[in-house]
C-alpha cells in the first residue's frame, strides 16, 4: 500500500512539474506575440489618456493584422475583431467604448497565461474598465484629461 502511494504521489509530482515546463514554454511565443500588440496598445492608451485619436486607427489596425497573422492563434480571434472595431471608431466616445472590451480580452488573455510581470493593470470604478499600461503613473484613457489620474492599481 505504502509503495502504491508513494508511486501515485511521485507520478503526480512529475505531472505538475511537466505541466508547469509546459506553460513556461508557451509564455515565450506568447510573450513575442503580445509584445508588439503591447507596444500598439500602449500607443492607443496614450492617445485616449491625451484626448486625441491620432494613430489610434493606425494602432488599432496594427494589432487586428498581428493577431490576424498568428501562426499559432495564441491571441483569441475577437483580439482582431475588438482592434477592427476600435479602428473604425470615429470619436473619443467610440474609440473609449471599443478600448474597454479590447482591454478586457488582453488582461484576460495575459491573466489565464499567467504572464503578470510584462504590464501594470489599471480599473477605473467611474469609467467601469480596466486597462494596461507600462508604469505606475495612471494616465486614463476612458476618461482623458478630465480624470486622469482616476484609477486604481491592481496587484
Amino acid at each position: 500500500m505504502q509503495m502504491k502511494l508513494s508511486s501515485t504521489i511521485l507520478a503526480a509530482t512529475i505531472g505538475l512539474a511537466l505541466a508547469g515546463n509546459a506553460a513556461a514554454a508557451s509564455t515565450p511565443g506568447l510573450m513575442q506575440l503580445v509584445k508588439p500588440v503591447y507596444d500598439h496598445y500602449l500607443k492607443i492608451e496614450k492617445a485616449l489618456a491625451n484626448d486625441s485619436l491620432k494613430g489610434v486607427d493606425e494602432q488599432a489596425g496594427a494589432i487586428f493584422k498581428v493577431v490576424q497573422n498568428d501562426p499559432m492563434r495564441m491571441l483569441p480571434a475577437k483580439v482582431a475583431q475588438q482592434a477592427d472595431r476600435l479602428a473604425g471608431a470615429t470619436d473619443l466616445k467610440a474609440a473609449r467604448a471599443a478600448f474597454k472590451p479590447l482591454s478586457a480580452s488582453l488582461i484576460k488573455c495575459l491573466a489565464d497565461h499567467n504572464v503578470k510581470d510584462a504590464y501594470v493593470q489599471v480599473c477605473c470604478p467611474m469609467a467601469k474598465g480596466s486597462w494596461l499600461q507600462a508604469d505606475k503613473k495612471v494616465k486614463n484613457p476612458y476618461l482623458g484629461k478630465a480624470s486622469s489620474m482616476c484609477g486604481i492599481i491592481k496587484d
